[in-house]
């Protein structure tokens, strides 16, 4: 289910602090997707059993006073469109701006909630401060501390009561593969091949949300839905607004799909933007296909293949275990294969393993090379099990669970893939008390 928070407002009112607070992070800047010009920040949060995406619209380099004001206008615009909820960020202490006023009317023409968070507002002297902000004409007003965390849990308790647990619409038991990544890089050109393919009549079906459109694919033995963010649908802003839009809708479809399809143009190599999508999808425990899409543009040898392939394992480790395969959507080179590996990356998520085979097998491996000790504990694995959720998650029972170290529990993951296949498939292993 997806759900998006956007923090709106100007910069250094708080939305970054905020923003960590909310996804319990740390960083100024958290899971950022860079575009050509600017940042996006998101996160995932939950609050009272519910998920959610946060999205901080952010600060712009300031060229002038009135491209600045015209960014903000235009941000404020975007996260109306594509989120679920938003709050409006303001600074207690600076008081009431005009640009204030501007966002918050701008909010009040749509029909999204929005809600008032007053922020730094952090000791007994300034405590009133946010009472200037009834000027605005909102009666939901929430003073917090973005830095203390005061204040935050009951404009959560109101934030939360737009989203949904559950969805609210059913779609046969079919694979999901959502096809992401950076603007042009072949998104598009691929699923009009896919959909060039299918002899079918294609069904869109709404979803939840308003921007991923499942399609069924029936063509060449294959039967899943793809979940498109690329072309299927008309967009209503382009270009400036290209990179908020792909931020938002890869969010959309990665919450949404079971396996990614992450599309990367190989002339300009693995970099740090298609990362963060992989590291997105990976946190969400979805499955991952790389494609090295425009392979035709790469002047090659024998070796080249090995070496792109080395690069993306160094970029992408220590969850390494991905199936990588290099494509030409123009010359229709390998795109049976992404298929094939992504229907193939789906039956390995789903794949559920006997606790008596497991432990056939798991159990002499940890007596041939037992957990090391760690502070004169001797650390016992007796038994190991699948956990019955929607990805490969597997708990080791022993003796001192706190005193295994994460080396070692690297060491189990591998023994797992190497004895079954979960190509492509984040994994979690879980030590357990006995």
């Amino acid at each position: 289910m997806s759900n998006i928070l956007s923090l709106v407002g100007r910069p250094n009112v708080g939305k970054s602090t905020l923003f960590n607070r909310l996804t319990q992070t740390k960083e100024a800047i958290v899971d950022s997707v860079s575009g050509v010009t600017r940042d996006r920040n998101y996160g995932k949060a939950d609050w009272c059993g519910y998920e959610f995406s946060v999205i901080d619209t952010g600060g712009y380099v300031v060229g002038s006073d009135d491209i600045f004001e015209s960014e903000i206008r235009k941000q404020a615009s975007l996260a109306i469109d594509e989120s679920d909820v938003i709050v409006l960020v303001v600074d207690g202490r600076e008081g009431l701006t005009p640009l204030d006023e501007e966002v918050a009317q701008m909010l009040r023409k749509s029909k999204k909630p929005f809600y008032l968070a007053v922020n730094k507002i952090d000791s007994p002297s300034n405590f009133l401060d946010y009472t200037e902000f009834y000027a605005l004409g909102i009666p939901e007003i929430y003073p917090i501390s973005a830095v203390s965390g005061s204040g935050t849990g009951d404009l959560l308790d109101e934030v939360v009561k737009h989203f949904s647990k559950e969805d609210n619409f059913q779609l046969e038991e079919l694979p999901k593969i959502a096809i992401v990544g950076k603007p042009n890089v072949g998104k598009s050109s691929i699923i009009n091949t896919f959909l060039g393919y299918e002899r079918h009549i294609v069904t869109p079906i709404a979803g939840t949300t308003r921007d991923s459109i499942f399609t069924r694919y029936t063509g060449f033995g294959f039967d899943f839905y793809l979940i498109d963010t690329a072309g299927l649908r008309k967009k209503k802003k382009v270009e400036d607004d290209l990179e908020f839009y792909s931020v938002m809708r890869t969010i959309r479809a990665i919450e949404n799909c079971d396996v990614c399809i992450l599309m990367c143009d190989a002339s300009q190599g693995f970099d740090a933007q298609d990362l963060n999508i992989f590291s997105l999808a990976a946190r969400n425990r979805k499955g991952v296909v790389v494609v090295m899409n425009k392979w035709d543009l790469i002047e090659k040898d024998n070796k080249t293949h090995k070496q792109y392939e080395e690069v993306v394992m160094n970029r992408i480790a220590p969850f390494t275990d991905v199936p990588i395969i290099f494509t030409s959507v123009i010359n229709k080179q390998r795109i049976y294969k992404v298929l094939e590996s992504a229907i193939q990356v789906y039956k390995s998520r789903s794949r559920k393993i006997s606790t008596s085979e497991l432990n056939d097998v798991m159990l002499p491996i940890i007596s041939q090379t037992p957990p090391p000790m760690n502070k004169d504990k001797v650390i016992r694995i007796k038994y190991v099990t699948q956990l019955p959720t929607s990805f490969p998650a597997f708990a080791f029972f022993c003796n001192l669970p706190q005193y295994v170290k994460d080396s070692y529990k690297r060491y189990l993951e591998n023994k797992i893939r190497e004895n079954w296949d979960y190509s492509g498939v984040p994994m979690e292993i879980y030590f357990r008390r006995k």
